[in-house]
């Protein structure tokens, strides 16, 4: 039996300037699954997670998320506050660690603050840096800030944009496993824009393949590296160069 769908795209456009549309004919992302967006630089992925976080909106098509269309005067706050974003380049609060990783849960009045901060700050490696201005960190802790702060309020789907492009090796093992965690203990939907092939093949229930702002293709992990039913993403997947 198929879960069933927080986000359904229909005939989706966005253009910007007339210089650039995303195009995507229909995708159903399944409640629970992660979804991974691959595809080459300026393929529309972040232009994708932007129009997923309802913080944009289409040129033309129609959205859905959990049965509710967003219109274009922008998404309800009850249904903004169930999605958490990871930016590719996140921008901190010009306060400490722990005061950018409290910030949604104090919006949201949410009870516990400090121990759910501390929770999370340790999980993610980040309890020595809890009280240093999150401006003065590193871009790869930055990155972890900005996961800490989006799983910290527990959101229904969470929304990844590059979130381990500037990490080691140990600490993009470490995020995977923490996201993975919290997926299986809350039952969270994560769509996650990657470069990476193996770290789709390692986290994906289904991969989404953009390519010239077209989603190309969408379709379980197996199928896509090992037998992917349009021939430019098997040209992708070999490796050669597709523009």
């Amino acid at each position: 039996m198929t879960p069933a769908s927080v986000y359904t795209l229909s005939a989706v456009r966005k253009r910007y300037d007339d210089a650039f549309e995303l195009s995507v004919d229909a995708l159903a992302v399944h409640a629970g699954e992660t979804v991974c967006l691959l595809g080459p630089t300026g393929a529309g992925k972040s232009t994708l997670l932007r129009l997923l976080s309802c913080l944009d909106q289409p040129t033309s098509g129609r959205i859905q998320f959990d049965g509710r269309a967003v219109m274009s005067g922008g998404a309800p706050l009850d249904l903004l506050r169930r999605i958490a974003s990871v930016p590719q380049r996140p921008l901190p609060l010009s306060a400490s660690v722990r005061y950018n990783v409290e910030f949604g849960l104090r919006v949201r009045h949410t009870g516990s603050l400090r121990e759910r901060a501390d929770t999370i700050l340790a999980r993610l490696g980040l309890t020595p840096f809890a009280d240093r201005d999150a401006r003065r960190l590193s871009g790869g802790q930055l990155q972890l800030v900005a996961l800490a702060r989006a799983l910290v309020i527990e959101p229904e789907v969470l929304l990844l944009d590059e979130p381990t492009a500037h990490l080691d090796p140990a600490n993009v093992a470490l995020v995977e496993s923490v996201i993975e965690e919290q997926q299986q203990r809350t039952g969270m939907t994560v769509v996650w824009a990657s470069h990476n092939f193996f770290q789709a093949r390692r986290v994906a229930s289904r991969v989404g393949w953009l390519l010239n702002g077209t989603l190309i293709e969408v379709s379980e992990p197996q199928i896509f590296f090992e037998s992917p039913t349009d021939d430019r993403t098997a040209q992708f997947v070999q490796g050669r160069m597709v523009y």
